[in-house]
């Protein structure tokens, strides 16, 4: 396979990569999800870099993905300090609701609400109490003899 053919597949799947992680970074709210984007788009960056390094036949590529783990391992563990705290101190992971930890000065985040589902949508199986034998279906049972 030609070399120029190979950096361009891992440059297409870094960028790949890169935007699913924006896109997720950019869209959720929930801070758990959002650092794991930001981790995925460190992956695209990081693939890119070992691509071009391989196709110059260098080592700098790698040795940049090296430092960039080091940096992803020190921001996952100062983001799951983060998460616990503010986890421990309100009860809820949805960045929004830290209105209070903004800029002095900023405006507040204005919530645009998915309107709830009603309780006539929600259809949730039943279960049988432990100890109690389900009914038995007999059309079911007529249907799989062989079971």
């Amino acid at each position: 396979m030609n070399e120029t053919a190979l950096l361009y597949n891992y440059l297409i799947v870094g960028a790949i990569l890169f935007c699913l992680g924006l896109i997720g970074f950019v869209v959720r709210r929930n801070m758990i999800v959002t650092f794991l984007c930001a981790e995925m788009m460190l992956q695209g960056v990081s693939l890119s870099f070992v691509a071009w390094g391989r196709f110059h036949n260098d080592w700098s590529g790698q040795v940049m993905v090296l430092f960039i783990i080091s940096v992803a391992a020190c921001e996952a563990g100062i983001a799951l300090a983060l998460i616990l705290v503010l986890f421990a101190k309100s009860g809820k992971l949805d960045m929004a609701f830290w209105q209070d930890l903004r800029e002095e000065g900023q405006p507040a985040f204005v919530d645009q609400r998915v309107p709830e589902e009603r309780a006539e949508d929600q259809v949730w199986p039943k279960l049988t109490p432990a100890g109690v034998e389900p009914p038995e279906d007999v059309e079911e049972q007529s249907h799989r003899s062989r079971i």
